[in-house]
C-alpha cells in the first residue's frame, strides 16, 4: 500500500484507501501541493493499562470553588 498519496488521487478512491489502511494497519499521509495535509490512521482501542498510570495522582477536592490559599499551590513551593 502507499503510505502517501495527493488529495485529487485520494478523493475518488477514498474507501479503497479506508479499506487499506483498516485492513493492513498502516496510517495513510494524504498530500496538497506535495506537503503532508492529513493522516489517516487506523482505530485502535486503548488499553485500560494506559489509564493505570494516572491511578492516584488526581486529588480529591470536597469545594472546588473555595479559593486556594498561595502557599498551598505545588509550584510556588
Amino acid at each position: 500500500m502507499e503510505n502517501v498519496v495527493s488529495k485529487s488521487r485520494f478523493k475518488p478512491q477514498a474507501l479503497k484507501y479506508f479499506r487499506q489502511v483498516q485492513e493492513g494497519g498502516q496510517e495513510l499521509i494524504i498530500t496538497e501541493y506535495s506537503k503532508p495535509v492529513l493522516k489517516i490512521v487506523p482505530y485502535r482501542r486503548q488499553s485500560a493499562d494506559i489509564l493505570k498510570e494516572l491511578e492516584g495522582t488526581v486529588k480529591r477536592f470536597d469545594n472546588p470553588c473555595e479559593p486556594v490559599a498561595d502557599d498551598e499551590w505545588d509550584v510556588l513551593k
